[in-house]
């Protein structure tokens, strides 16, 4: 081969090697690149998983939907104080339900009761009631302990002293709570006396007003602390599976067992009934004024049932708690239309006393379950419980059990109804349901029986004949609601 072509080849295979490791080298290259950006992607990521654990670690995490916890923990403590509130309005509501009903000559007796077992109801709740129903409950009781103060987070974040210890105290407080201790309290509370003011308006015209607040004294801090632990208190009713969403049974039963078995042992008002089996209506003074306290409960009940979805800080809880206000609207408006309807068609005409229980029944009926997510379901619990009113309220007649205002019927019978219809309509198990009413209705009478007797045969519970003629306004207070229609008028 001539010299030249060697030459030639000599060069051609020079750049080939001179190529092949340039593109090796590059090739080199890039996979160190590619490693080392590897490598830094899975430091940036580590870096902030690490950040965020970090971050869990100073704050709680956000919940559902991103709401910061902060903002629950304020929406959460906001539902329960304006529910409360509501609910506390209520109390207003069976003041002027139960002086509608009553004659004159009780109305102002009525009004002290109302008031006075509102205020008894929330002092004994706190002194003693509500560790009972809620502190380490044992599957049958709470504590015995007595006052239910703020907690020491909670006190923790209110004293803090700087910048640092408030950030420090809040971060504490929101990684062991959603709400503040107190809005718990004093939604929970209200409802105490709720059960109170059924006994209320059943025992009217004749009893004792001390006996009375007596007997609400042990009611509102023992009898309804102790069931209510089997249940919200997370006791062996909840266990077992028992669903009652509002308090159809651990309220409204309640209240209603306890006026049931102290209208047997007071016994009818003088002139009730008669002989064979008569018996002489004895119509309340003021109609306008009891419509008006049968709507104060129904705008009361939308903090009764709403409230205790117990939650308002994300938006399943807000659509929640929308359908519970629908349901309970519905069910109270059925509970209206049934009564009227069955009144006509059995007694020919509607009975506005009827009407107004029927709204309170179709209330009690779906406070049990009123996040039923069909409406309609709503609408056929309200109305049986009002059809079940005009059913129920002749028949304590029959069986001479003097009701002044129908409370037995209106929260006794539709809260059973109400409790049951969880078991037909909603997730309960009809069974566990049927066994919680019985447990707790044969826990309240027994009790409610031991304490109305130990009352009837120690101080007494019945005002004499003569004082019951008079009226208790004048007998026990003193004066008359309406001077200028009673004997007042008469020296004026």
């Amino acid at each position: 081969m001539h010299l030249l072509d060697l030459k030639h080849w000599g060069v051609v295979v020079a750049a080939a090697i001179i190529s092949l490791m340039a593109w090796m080298g590059t090739a080199a290259a890039q996979d160190a690149t590619d490693e080392t950006e590897t490598a830094v992607e899975e430091t940036t990521e580590e870096t902030g998983e690490a950040v965020e654990a970090a971050a869990e670690e100073e704050a709680p995490a956000e919940a559902l939907g991103g709401v910061p916890i902060e903002s629950q923990f304020v929406f959460n403590t906001f539902s329960f104080l304006v529910a409360g509130v509501l609910v506390m309005w209520m109390a207003a509501g069976f003041a002027m339900l139960e002086s509608g009903l009553v004659r004159t000559k009780n109305t102002a007796a009525i009004c002290l009761k109302n008031i006075a077992l509102y205020s008894v109801a929330g002092i004994m709740y706190y002194l003693i009631g509500y560790d009972l129903m809620y502190t380490d409950v044992s599957g049958y009781i709470g504590t015995f302990s007595l006052f239910y103060n703020p907690s020491e987070l909670e006190l923790n974040l209110l004293n803090a002293d700087g910048d640092e210890a408030s950030a420090a105290a809040l971060t504490a407080l929101l990684g062991e709570s959603s709400y503040a201790s107190m809005s718990d309290w004093f939604f929970q509370m209200v409802f105490v006396a709720t059960a109170a003011s059924i006994v209320s308006g059943t025992l009217a015209e004749r009893i004792k007003v001390w006996p009375f607040i007596l007997f609400t004294v042990i009611l509102t801090g023992i009898l309804y602390p102790i069931q209510g632990s089997w249940t919200w208190g997370q006791g062996w009713l909840t266990e077992a599976g028992f669903s009652d969403f509002a308090g159809s049974t651990i309220v409204h039963s309640v209240g209603g067992w306890a006026a049931l078995t102290g209208a047997i042992f007071l016994g009818a008002r003088r002139g009730k009934f008669g002989a064979n089996g008569a018996v002489h209506p004895m119509p309340g003074a003021n109609l306008p004024l009891a419509t008006l306290g049968t709507f104060i409960l129904w705008l009361g009940w939308f903090g009764f049932n709403g409230g205790s979805q117990l939650a308002l800080g994300t938006a399943l809880d807000a659509s929640a708690m929308a359908i519970v206000f629908v349901n309970t609207n519905l069910a109270a408006a059925a509970g209206v239309v049934a009564a009227m309807a069955v009144a006509q068609v059995v007694y020919r005409r509607m009975d506005l006393t009827f009407v107004l229980n029927g709204a309170i029944a179709g209330l009690v009926s779906i406070t049990a379950g009123p996040d039923l997510q069909n409406h309609f379901m709503a609408i056929i619990v309200g109305a049986i419980g009002g059809v079940l009113v005009v059913i129920s309220v002749p028949l304590m007649d029959k069986l001479k059990i003097d009701d002044v205002v129908g409370a037995i019927s209106a929260h006794l019978v539709a809260g059973i109804w109400g409790t049951l219809a969880v078991g037909i309509f909603g997730g309960g198990d009809l069974g566990v349901q049927i066994m919680g009413i019985a447990a707790v209705g044969a826990f309240m009478v027994v009790t409610s029986a031991i304490v109305w007797l130990a009352l009837k045969y120690t101080i007494g519970i019945r005002v004499s004949e003569e004082e019951e003629e008079l009226g208790l306004d004048k007998t026990e207070l003193g004066l008359e609601a309406y001077p200028e229609f009673g004997q007042g008028s008469q020296r004026v």
